[in-house]
């Protein structure tokens, strides 16, 4: 196990507190999973619990890296311990039934690593099983609607980014039972790999991810959690303020709430790549990055670990 104190700094140029790193390591079906540990100072008991699932062919300390390390404030602001959890050769057995990754063939259980986690930092670090939310990208996306799924009872809150539902056709669980939770979705509309529009896999990611089947739009999946949560009422729709540093994209807010439901929030990041939204510009090859929308500050909002900004006006 390897220790190490970090510090950031925010665009302002204000210092965050430092969180303790570690890299360590759990034993799950005779598999040694690592992950990455980012604690907050003076963390007690009762303290919330991330889990982050990364995209596809990466590691936790890449996704770290990918996000320019902004999930960290997760843990330095929000005061949750952040589990950076890696794949299995860097990748998930998630929620689409056509998955060719070697997590799938090889029949990895990341269901019982996530469950495994909780119950690790329950013991080590005390933190409160009714406050443990999980966070994805891409695959870990995927990863995290399987969850949501698998363990109804599991989370608190789910964060799901550039990943939509799979349709009932191509979805691993069709037969999962409701279970209301609230659920935050960001997805750009340019999206090269995750149509944002949904429905097929396109080819070349096919070919060359091993993943396939039809998913619903973002939309669509926006308005599957909605009706999970037994939302009636219509979603309204905010723009956010746009910042001259995030170019052609911009972002549109949309809210499913009701009186005594769990909320569900749709960021649309029009013109938005395979990206996350934040202050780091992702390779060109997977699109656009929106500075107009922090996802690491705006998950951590909708989990009720920060506080809320301002509200823009609803349209």
């Amino acid at each position: 196990m390897q220790a190490a104190p970090v510090g950031h700094h925010g665009s302002n140029s204000t210092s965050q507190p430092l969180v303790r790193l570690t890299h360590a390591s759990i034993d799950i079906a005779e598999r040694q999973r690592s992950y990455t540990l980012a604690e907050p100072p003076g963390a007690g008991p009762g303290t919330s619990l991330v889990l982050v699932f990364h995209g596809s062919k990466q590691t936790g300390e890449k996704f770290r890296a990918f996000t320019g390390n902004s999930f960290d404030a997760l843990a330095s602001a929000g005061g949750a311990v952040v589990a950076y959890l890696d794949g299995y050769k860097s990748q998930w057995n998630d929620a689409r039934a056509a998955n060719g990754f070697p997590a799938r063939t090889e029949n990895v259980d990341d269901v019982a690593f996530a469950e495994a986690m909780i119950s690790k930092l329950q013991a080590s670090h005390q933190i409160d099983s009714s406050k443990v939310y999980a966070a994805g990208f891409s695959n870990g996306g995927s990863m995290v609607i399987r969850l949501v799924h698998q363990v109804p009872g599991l989370l608190a809150g789910a964060a799901v980014i550039a990943a939509t539902q799979p349709a009932p056709e191509s979805f691993l669980l069709p037969d999962a039972p409701p279970g209301p939770l609230s659920v935050v979705l960001i997805h750009g509309t340019g999206d090269p790999m995750v149509a944002y529009q949904g429905g097929a896999m396109s080819w070349w990611v096919r070919r060359f991810f091993r993943v396939g089947g039809v998913s619903l739009s973002a939309p669509q999946t926006a308005a599957y959690f909605a009706a999970r949560n037994a939302i009636t009422q219509p979603p309204t729709a905010t723009d956010l303020p746009h910042r001259e540093e995030s170019g052609k994209t911009s972002v549109t807010r949309t809210d499913y709430q009701q009186d005594g439901k769990p909320p569900v929030t749709l960021y649309t990041v029009h013109a938005g790549g395979h990206t996350i939204p934040g202050p780091r510009k992702a390779p060109f090859v997977l699109g656009r990055t929106t500075h107009d929308l922090n996802a690491a500050e705006a998950i951590g909002q909708f989990f009720g670990l920060m506080p809320l900004p301002e509200s823009p006006k609803t349209r």
